[in-house]
């Protein structure tokens, strides 16, 4: 059986993963009084867990946060709102329905950079789980795309080897990572054009 494998951010989420930790990053030292410099060097002091490679490390990120920078409880839980209202964007609609058509045609899975705690935010929102199956989550598999282990530890989850598998991303260097390994992967900008690229693939 053939399997498509989805990037989350930017490919079945709209979302800018490019820009918005940016635009927090500035929203965020306005609210508090700080300078983006001043900001930045109190977080850098912190020593902050890598929540995209770990699990389990959210609330000492957080708490770490609120000590950097002095916040009460209702600061956090507000920034925490906001970042994952930013980190998730919006359904990409036409991709999900199209993902839902393809059951019983193929495998779908998911390998996705990710924070920790991305796996629940995002089943709440989009109940990823009903359509996709391996997850595949950098915070859980403690390896980030580019990273030919995160691909490698994708096609072990999906039980294949990797040319039966088309990779869906928005950045070309995970595109041409997984290209490397042997995985077909399309470089995703339109739904459309992907859209078409699964297609003619299921089909040879």
């Amino acid at each position: 059986m053939k399997w498509i494998l989805y990037d989350i951010g930017g490919v079945i989420e709209l979302v800018d993963d490019h820009s918005w930790p940016t635009e927090l990053r500035g929203r965020w030292s306005r609210r508090f009084g700080l300078l983006p410099a001043e900001y930045d060097a109190r977080l850098a002091a912190a020593d902050l867990p890598d929540t995209t490679v770990n699990v389990g490390v959210a609330e000492r990120y957080w708490q770490g946060v609120a000590d950097a920078l002095n916040l009460s409880d209702a600061d956090v839980e507000a920034m925490r709102g906001e970042l994952w209202d930013a980190y998730c964007g919006e359904e990409n609609t036409e991709l999900l329905e199209h993902a839902r058509s393809l059951r019983g045609r193929c495998g779908l899975a998911i390998l996705s950079n990710s924070g920790d705690g991305a796996r629940e935010e995002e089943e709440r929102r989009f109940g990823l789980s009903e359509i996709f199956a391996p997850i595949c989550y950098s915070h859980e598999q403690g390896v980030l795309k580019p990273d030919a282990r995160a691909f490698e530890q994708a096609l072990d989850r999906m039980g294949v080897p990797a040319g039966d598998v088309l990779f869906i991303d928005d950045n070309s260097p995970n595109v041409h990572a997984a290209q490397a390994l042997g995985i077909r992967a399309v470089l995703h900008h339109d739904n459309a054009v992907t859209i078409d690229a699964i297609e003619r693939f299921l089909a040879e």
